[in-house]
């Protein structure tokens, strides 16, 4: 079992910056693939970027150039490190990890953080 949970949202300026983090429990977390996904209001839940077990990272178009995801196994943590944001960007952001090295599809998670809200406003 493993147990996620999120921090770092809350509300920031157009073009400013937020660092999310997500704390995974488990000693096998080195050889799962994490993931972010956001859901704005009335919006279908949408992948954000990945990582794989191995460093490899996926990201949105949408996110591609302001968005970094990395991890830190020795922590059991990924972050997402998020620049340049814009009202569109303002979501619940929900940390996702799978039992598999690589996944990019939100059905191959297979465990979800309660969510933490980011918005964008000015």
């Amino acid at each position: 079992q493993v147990q996620l949970v999120e921090s770092g949202g809350g509300l920031v300026q157009p073009g400013g910056s937020l660092r999310l983090s997500c704390a995974a429990s488990g000693s096998i977390f080195r050889l799962t693939a994490m993931g972010w996904y956001r859901q704005a209001p009335g919006k279908a839940r949408e992948l954000v970027a990945t990582i794989t077990s191995g460093g490899s990272t996926n990201y949105a178009d949408s996110v591609k150039g302001r968005f970094t995801i990395s991890r830190d196994n020795a922590k059991n943590t990924v972050y997402l490190q998020m620049n340049s944001l814009n009202a569109e960007d303002t979501a619940v952001y929900y940390c996702a990890a799978a039992n598999l090295m690589q996944a990019t599809r939100p059905d191959e998670y297979d465990y979800w953080g309660q969510g933490t809200q980011v918005t964008v406003s000015s």
